[in-house]
């Protein structure tokens, strides 16, 4: 029998993303399909409003495991187990995550306390001083969002903003007490790092076509409902080709900044750029479930507005991650992003296989100009 120490004795770097990452991974996009559904129910700027809150708390702990098994590789059986009461507790967060703030947010905070403290425990078997750091961001905003749930609606959402800047603001604002000043005690294996990102998104994008199958139901199948079903699914397929066109330069960047520069860099593109990326799927997701169901009218506002800015959201993340790595065109995505907006009122002034067309136009003008820089530029 292997012996279980607490302190892991195989201290070899992570390699490819494990099988169990990425059960991991489709656990959580669940809380993506709960916050789509939310959003499918309400497109107001308060719904928006109260998705992107509970979507950057839970991002921050998500992403926290993505650095954790990037350190940690899961391959002792008790560190998977421990991975898995992880996922149970993110599994618990998207069950309560309908009415997370005010009605099950007493649900929703023991789910994220749980994944607060399996992150903890398992990340002190890297560095104890680095999970000693970790803690009071992890567990105080865990606390917070579970304190939330026990007093009235406006002072839950007080405490879930004060959970959100925890996470974000203070590490930065208290760097000597944060992992922002030890950023060189991390020994990111950017190969890993990259691509356990790649596989969420891939997973995310799935997401998105799930929404396509979902705003047909009980609708009358015709010539013009498959039509829209295919100019639904260029969104998603062209918004895939935009991000996978730079990850393999990203890798190579990450991979050749020394390890504290590293980590400076990795942290703007995958804490905080992902945030905007993964949130504008999410929108987007939420607009083509309404576009897809009536392709031959015209939209509400608010649904045109969910899909173009959905995709501008997703083009604003990409624009942030290339202008930190230096690789690739970020003006090019501004500027798609900005044309995409423009094309709102095709959609409530035309009809929602226009609107769609407008869409994918602007997405596939941005690539072939990638693709015609690119031949350009000299070998």
């Amino acid at each position: 029998m292997v012996p279980v120490r607490w302190r892991r004795a195989d201290t070899s770097p992570a390699g490819r993303v494990a099988p169990v990452e990425i059960f991991f991974d489709v656990v959580f996009v669940l809380t993506l399909l709960q916050l789509t559904q939310i959003l499918e129910a309400d497109l107001s700027l308060a719904a928006f409003g109260r998705v992107a809150l509970i979507f950057a708390v839970l991002w921050f702990m998500y992403t926290g495991y993505a650095w954790l098994t990037n350190q940690v590789p899961p391959r002792l059986p008790y560190q998977k187990v421990l991975l898995l009461a992880g996922m149970a507790g993110f599994l618990l967060t998207a069950v309560g995550l309908p009415d997370a703030v005010t009605g099950t947010a007493v649900f929703f905070g023991l789910g994220y306390l749980l994944v607060a403290c399996v992150h903890f425990a398992l990340f002190a078997q890297f560095d104890i001083r680095f999970a000693v750091l970790l803690a009071p961001y992890n567990l105080g905003s865990a606390l917070l969002i579970l304190v939330a749930g026990f007093v009235g609606s406006s002072w839950a959402y007080l405490l879930w903003g004060l959970a959100f800047l925890l996470q974000t603001v203070m590490p930065y604002l208290l760097p000597r007490w944060s992992w922002v000043g030890r950023a060189g005690l991390f020994h990111l294996n950017a190969e890993h790092f990259v691509e356990r990102h790649n596989l969420l998104v891939i997973v995310a994008l799935g997401e998105s076509v799930v929404a396509i199958g979902l705003g047909l139901r009980g609708a009358h199948l015709t010539a013009g409902t498959a039509v829209a079903v295919l100019l639904a699914l260029a969104v998603p397929a062209a918004m895939w080709w935009t991000y996978f066109s730079n990850t393999s330069a990203a890798s190579r960047v990450l991979a050749a900044a020394e390890p504290g520069l590293r980590t400076r860099l990795a942290a703007p593109v995958y804490l905080f750029a992902h945030v905007l990326l993964l949130l504008g799927i999410v929108v987007t997701a939420a607009g083509i479930h309404d576009t897809v169901a009536h392709p031959g009218a015209a939209v509400e506002p608010a649904t045109a507005v969910a899909l173009s800015g959905g995709v501008a959201l997703f083009l604003g993340g990409i624009a942030v991650g290339l202008r930190v790595l230096s690789v690739g065109s970020w003006r090019n995505r501004l500027t798609a992003a900005v044309a995409t907006l423009a094309t709102i009122p095709v959609g409530t002034a035309g009809s929602a296989a226009l609107h769609l067309c407008a869409v994918i136009g602007v997405l596939l003008a941005m690539l072939a100009a990638d693709h015609w820089r690119a031949a350009r530029r000299p070998a």
